[in-house]
């Protein structure tokens, strides 16, 4: 795999920090996390459960080890800085700052491991007013702008269903996390993501914002929210059909020619205001009313298969049964079943990045807390008596 051989210390929970560790252990990468005694991470206890397992935590930490650590005492940060002595990557999500109060700031933190690829994922980022205020998924996607344009015309903000926020700041710090990796593998010396990716739940967000940001910073004019609508292409959006609902993106000329002739409605070219894409914006109602006239006469089914052939984007609106039933979701493993000893067959997530050569695999379960404390030690050079001597301590 293409991260093998990485190791990774992992000093973050709930799901921003797991989500970008986890991708990072599906890679191939040897993650430790490193968990409170006893209670671990608070995810655990969150989402459906099932036989006492999180499955929600599952789907974030496969593929993981777990090291309880009491950081609260010397001896267990003494083990920290011996195991990040000996690893390749750092992450945190902390707020900015906590890490050194723990006594393990960038001059320490480059005393232990010179070329240390270290990530922080914030709310926020680590510089700037707003550095230490507390944030979830929820503040940002209200404070990134995305919420304001995310609705309905006529209805309030809304909130994207998925934790979107949560998980781009876990994919930047991902992907700059594997960007350093490689600075480091062609320079020789370790770069500190967290000013250089845009690992913070705000950033990530705005950062979406693509061509509602280009086109405000070209008028100065707010966007509006246009509920299934495209801002700048007509028609596009989700219509009914006869028995359903089907989404049309034909957001390039040639695609909306092509639409016409699948709906048989080629006597709209000669209506002046749908003549080009920006007067149909202009006149979107009554495009998408004639559009939608047509497809109520049969199935979506039947749409389905005649705009596939005619090559128009097209897609049925589905919910997760048919999602995770469809042959194309399968034929791509996005679904995959684990054997996880105590708790039985748990059903997750694939993988959504593919390897040729080198594919991620599922090769071990979600791990208890601490259930890789011992071998963990030993590996960095422990004695039996010396993890005797840590859990009497209340290190591990």
């Amino acid at each position: 795999m293409p991260l093998t051989g990485i190791r990774v210390v992992d000093l973050t929970r709930i799901l921003a920090g797991p989500f970008c560790t986890g991708m990072l252990a599906d890679m191939g990468a040897d993650v430790i996390k490193i968990e409170t005694p006893g209670s671990g991470d608070p995810l655990r206890q969150q989402g459906a459960m099932k036989d006492g397992l999180s499955w929600y935590f599952a789907g974030f930490n496969r593929n993981k080890r777990s090291l309880s650590l009491n950081l609260r005492t010397e001896e267990g940060r003494a083990v920290l800085a011996r195991l990040i002595a000996q690893s390749d990557v750092l992450v945190e999500n902390f707020r900015p700052g906590v890490l050194a109060q723990m006594g393990f700031g960038e001059p320490r933190l480059r005393e232990l491991k010179p070329d240390l690829v270290y990530c922080n994922i914030s709310g926020f980022g680590t510089t700037g007013p707003y550095r230490d205020r507390p944030s979830f998924d929820f503040i940002a996607q209200a404070m990134s702008g995305f919420m304001s344009v995310t609705g309905m015309p006529d209805g309030p903000p809304l909130r994207a269903g998925p934790p979107l926020a949560d998980l781009v700041a876990g994919l930047h710090g991902a992907l700059g996390i594997c960007a350093a990796l490689v600075r480091r593998g062609h320079s020789g010396r370790g770069e500190l993501v967290f000013e250089t990716v845009g690992a913070s739940l705000n950033n990530g967000l705005i950062s979406l914002l693509s061509f509602l940001a280009a086109n405000y910073f070209a008028t100065g004019d707010e966007p509006i929210r246009t509920g299934n609508d495209h801002a700048i292409v007509a028609p596009y959006g989700m219509f009914r059909t006869k028995d359903g609902e089907v989404a049309l993106a034909p957001s390039q000329e040639q695609s909306y020619q092509r639409l016409l002739d699948a709906l048989g409605l080629g006597e709209l070219r000669g209506d002046p205001r749908f003549a080009t894409n920006d007067l149909r914006v202009g006149h979107r109602v009554a495009i998408n009313a004639a559009v939608e006239a047509r497809l109520l006469n049969e199935t979506t089914d039947y749409w389905i298969d005649m705009l596939n052939a005619a090559g128009v984007p097209c897609g049925r609106v589905m919910g997760l049964a048919e999602v995770f039933a469809d042959p194309q979701v399968l034929d791509q493993q996005m679904v995959v079943e684990q054997e996880h000893p105590g708790h039985g067959m748990v059903r997750m997530l694939g993988f959504p990045i593919k390897f040729s050569e080198a594919p991620c695999a599922l090769r071990r379960p979600t791990p208890e807390v601490g259930a890789d404390t011992d071998a963990i030690l030993a590996e960095l050079g422990y004695t039996a008596a010396d993890i005797a001597a840590l859990r009497a301590a209340g290190a591990v």
